[in-house]
């Protein structure tokens, strides 16, 4: 194994046990220390942000992509505010889940502990280095970045920035360690450190959360790309849909939970499909839509059978109309990515019925798939959307990064 690896490797499982002894006290002052450091140190993150940035744009990377690698002052704003809101929310460690004592006298308890080392492989976005130690800090795991070339630069300056803060405070700086090798040899090796990593949290494209899903032999918790739909029923509100569509596609195109997809019940097609390609086009998306679609407006462009099941990522939409909410829940079904799914509709049953019948991690009625994020679900931040369906599914936050375990009291019991 490559010897820095392991040197993370060894370092991580040693502050998993000092992070063990912490209590939530320390834990949040800490935590209100890496905010402070992380906006009074916001120049040194800017300035290696624009580095990763002027690279990027060197290289030809899409606008959509270098608006998720790119930073300013409020996006580090909003990372410090992150994780000064993870000191307003209960400390799930040691919580007890159930307690019963046996007809033989033994109390069996069940109780929550961490995961203990978190290895986490990522794309772009530095943000996800602060949420991930936040996260991970509060349910006292340890954590190993993995993040990509792209923002190699960023991830170091915060990373430096969170040890050195820990380390002022007394606290262990290999809480969180970075590998700095972005070569992808060395992400092959992270994915095989089973004797160091409890589990794998890949975020990502699709490429990179397949190949750390094939590849590793560590537990993963897969997160998903987001091919998000919004179906418009024959009984939306018309003004709710464009709003909603434009917000769920404009607002940020290169995050996973924004729409990539859109379905339109028949009924209502001649009337809302030119109200959603007044206001789009307007903001220059590209509208990729079936026979039917093209023939309400002349400016959308055939679609292929690609493009059904695509994440843009960029200013383009697929457009589909169908006969009926049967025919909408099949072809999402078919087509999605077990994301985010949202209906805009007046009926109540099909409201139900598509809540209950789409497989998704987030299934939304009259309200934009931007939401599914774990900031704006309460939880503080989030270390991914998870698409699976193990004890995690949807943004994962505290409790998502603890697991259990059995405490047995007795007095003298042995079994017959």
């Amino acid at each position: 194994m490559n010897m820095m690896l392991e040197t993370l490797g060894i370092n991580a499982k040693k502050a998993e046990r000092e992070l063990l002894k912490l209590n939530t006290t320390t834990k949040n002052d800490c935590l209100k220390a890496v905010a402070e450091a992380l906006t009074l140190y916001s120049k040194d993150i800017l300035e290696a942000n624009a580095q990763d940035v002027a690279i990027a744009r060197e290289k030809g990377m899409k606008e959509s992509l270098v608006d998720r690698l790119a930073l300013t002052d409020s996006r580090i704003a909003s990372m410090a505010e992150g994780l000064t809101s993870l000191i307003a929310l209960e400390d799930p460690i040691g919580e007890i889940l159930e307690a019963k004592i046996r007809p033989n006298g033994l109390e069996i308890g069940k109780k929550r502990v961490p995961l203990g080392v978190i290895g986490i492989i990522y794309e772009s976005r530095p943000n996800v280095t602060a949420d991930a130690f936040g996260l991970c800090f509060k349910t006292s795991n340890a954590v190993i970045l993995k993040g990509g070339s792209d923002a190699i630069h960023s991830n170091k300056a915060i990373v430096d920035i969170i040890r050195r803060a820990l380390e002022e405070k007394g606290i262990t700086p290999d809480a969180i360690q970075l590998v700095e090798d972005t070569n992808r040899e060395t992400a092959k090796q992270l994915m095989r450190m089973n004797q160091y990593l409890d589990v794998l949290i890949p975020r990502g494209s699709a490429g990179l959360i397949r190949t750390v899903v094939e590849n590793s032999t560590v537990p993963v918790i897969e997160t998903g790309t987001g091919n998000c739909h919004v179906y418009v029923d024959a009984s939306a509100d018309i003004d709710m849909a464009v709003n909603i569509i434009d917000n769920a596609k404009t607002q940020r195109t290169g995050v996973c939970n924004a729409c990539e997809s859109l379905v339109i019940h028949k009924d209502i097609a001649d009337r809302v499909l030119p109200a959603i390609c007044d206001r789009l086009f307007k903001k220059n998306v590209e509208i990729r839509g079936d026979e039917n679609c093209c023939r309400l407006n002349a400016q959308i462009i055939p679609a292929t059978e690609e493009d059904w099941g695509q994440e843009y990522l960029d200013y383009i939409l697929s457009a589909k109309i169908v006969n009926s909410l049967d025919e909408a829940i099949e072809h999402i079904n078919r087509y999605n990515t077990k994301h985010s799914e949202a209906i805009i509709t007046s009926d109540y049953d099909n409201a139900r019925r598509f809540l209950e019948e789409i497989d998704a991690a987030a299934v939304y009625v009259n309200a934009s798939t931007r939401f599914t994020d774990g900031f704006e679900f309460g939880f503080g931040a989030e270390i991914g959307i998870s698409t699976q369906k193990l004890h995690a599914r949807g943004p994962m936050g505290l409790k998502e990064l603890t697991t259990t375990k059995y405490i047995i009291y007795g007095n003298g019991q042995v079994r017959p």
